[in-house]
């Protein structure tokens, strides 16, 4: 297993866990928010790189945030977590490209077996 990593932020050195990242994922903003009054939300905690709110009906009140500090972005998580914008309360977590690749992976399986089905496929039972 592999140490986090012992990194010089704001003056003094900090172990960070395993999975603290730049890159954040914000559930349950409101549908009506824009890049502006994102911006004046996370900009707070440092400086961002980039922010992309999700626009379809299937990804609608979430959002990524780019830090370009590592600390900027944990201190968001920690102080966003649970805070009240507009009504709704926020749910910031560390993006995890693992956790999303398996999503995507089951999503593909499950949409592979509804289209054998849809083909009337029979498995053959040994």
């Amino acid at each position: 297993m592999q140490a986090a990593p012992l990194l010089a932020g704001r003056g003094r050195p900090q172990r960070l866990a395993p999975e603290v990242s730049r890159i954040l994922y914000v559930r349950n903003l409101p549908f009506k928010i824009n890049g502006e009054e994102l911006y004046d939300v996370f900009g707070k905690y440092g400086s961002i790189r980039q922010i992309r709110r999700g626009t379809s009906p299937a990804t609608r009140g979430t959002a990524f945030v780019v830090y370009d500090d590592i600390y900027d972005a944990k201190a968001a998580v920690d102080q966003l977590s649970g805070f009240n914008v507009a009504g709704r309360y926020l749910v910031v977590l560390y993006y995890n490209p693992t956790k999303a690749q398996q999503r995507r992976d089951a999503l593909e399986a499950k949409e592979t077996l509804e289209r054998l089905r849809a083909n009337n496929y029979q498995p053959t039972k040994i």
